[in-house]
């Protein structure tokens, strides 16, 4: 174990890059976590840890969980430095750098009767993680990211997931891609749209079934607009015409469930 006590040490600057810039870790293909939590939701998911580090603040034994049966190599930083390489303000005392895995629509798993959420030109990483926390909340089969406009392991996904980020099924791909898919696998899709005739309540998501949504500023692009099975809403009640999308995927997925029985 080796102890950093400099603000300069090279390893804590390539943390902050890591953290901070979706080149770098795309580039490396590694990817920072923070808190105790959520590095071991990121073993559940089956994550390698290539480092970890944790606060001099900090007790081995509570270490114990996350670092027993690994070799990896492991630094205690002073509180000092532990606070110039977290990204959070307000973190548990663990950082850990964990090598990206790849999430392709091949490698989903669907239940027999599968409910599945896609996300178009996702922008803001504290929605996604949002969205991906809804879907762990109600189990559904997996998130789909078409033509991402941020990367999965941006920190606030993270946290905004609350680690749920390392245990759901997740999907990048094209739009292009995802349409063949849903031919193939004969899932109908349903679009949040506000040009929609239907509320989503009047729809039958009984089947197998794609929620799709795009940007809160735009919508969804036409792809999707054509393609789709269906054009659905929500009622709009107010003076605003849109929700954030987290909001509306919870609104929709939960109407899903509560047909199916929830089960």
């Amino acid at each position: 174990m080796e102890k950093i006590s400099s603000l300069q040490n090279g390893r804590i600057k390539n943390l902050k890059l890591l953290s901070e810039k979706s080149s770098e870790r795309k580039a490396s293909g590694l990817f920072v976590v923070e808190g105790l939590k959520e590095c071991m939701m990121a073993l559940q998911g089956a994550y390698e840890i290539v480092e970890l580090y944790f606060n001099e603040r900090y007790t081995m034994n509570e270490l114990y969980h996350l670092y027993s049966n690994s070799n990896v190599p492991l630094f205690e930083l002073t509180d000092a430095v532990f606070s110039k390489a977290a990204y959070r303000e307000s973190t548990s005392e663990v950082i850990a750098l964990m090598k990206m895995k790849t999430h392709s629509l091949s490698q989903l798993k669907l239940s027999n009767n599968p409910l599945l959420i896609a996300l178009e030109s996702v922008e803001k990483p504290g929605n996604l993680g949002a969205v991906i926390r809804t879907i762990d909340a109600a189990n559904a089969d997996a998130v789909i990211v078409c033509d991402p406009r941020t990367d999965i392991y941006n920190p606030n996904v993270i946290r905004n997931s609350v680690g749920t980020v390392f245990i759901k099924q997740l999907a990048i791909c094209s739009n292009e891609e995802l349409f063949q898919w849903l031919q193939l696998k004969k899932i109908k899709s349903y679009a949040a749209a506000l040009t929609a005739t239907h509320f989503y309540y009047q729809t039958n998501l009984k089947e197998p079934t794609l929620l799709i949504f795009g940007t809160e500023s735009n919508g969804l692009s036409p792809f999707w607009l054509d393609k789709c099975n269906e054009q659905i809403k929500i009622p709009m009640l107010g003076e605003n015409d849109s929700l954030n999308v987290s909001n509306s995927v919870a609104i929709m997925v939960y109407e899903a469930k509560r047909q199916r029985d929830f089960t």
